[in-house]
């Protein structure tokens, strides 16, 4: 499956001014990753994902994702994983369209990326005020280049 997906970065000051929703919190880890292909593992709340994401073209790559048992996520993070990414994920409405904002914990601690999934690279949608640059195909904005400052 294609996922398309546009990255941006959020003003601080503008997005704490926002109403939210209870945020979600993440652990997520690498199991291999390279240009060509990331696995990841991931706990969402209380579940469990392994994700398979392919390389990067532009804003699009393929992706392959498939929930797992809780506790085989939580052994593969624990006897896989040397390092985590840990972060609160909000999903705002904005336009009708569902925005996953992403705030980062320990030694990634003030970053905030929001990202929005769409169905084709020529769909249209509105950008929210907390919005500012878009860093949709700078690589160091990816989780799997992200996870080396942590």
């Amino acid at each position: 499956m294609n996922e398309i997906e546009y990255k941006y970065l959020v003003d601080e000051d503008a997005w704490s001014q926002v109403e939210k929703p209870a945020p979600q919190l993440i652990v997520q880890g690498f199991i291999s990753k390279s240009k060509e292909c990331v696995v990841r593992i991931r706990i969402k709340g209380d579940k469990g994902f392994l994700t398979i994401k392919g390389k990067t073209v532009g804003i699009t790559r393929k992706e392959f994702e498939y929930e797992i048992p809780l506790a085989d996520a939580e052994a593969m993070l624990d006897n896989f994983i040397d390092k985590s990414i840990r972060k609160h994920r909000y999903e705002i409405n904005v336009a009708g369209k569902t925005w996953e904002v992403d705030e980062f914990h320990g030694p990634l601690q003030g970053l905030i990326l929001a990202e929005l999934e769409v169905s084709s690279i020529d769909e249209k949608f509105d950008l929210p005020e907390w919005v500012t640059e878009d860093v949709s195909t700078d690589p160091s904005y990816y989780n799997a280049v992200l996870i080396d400052k942590c």
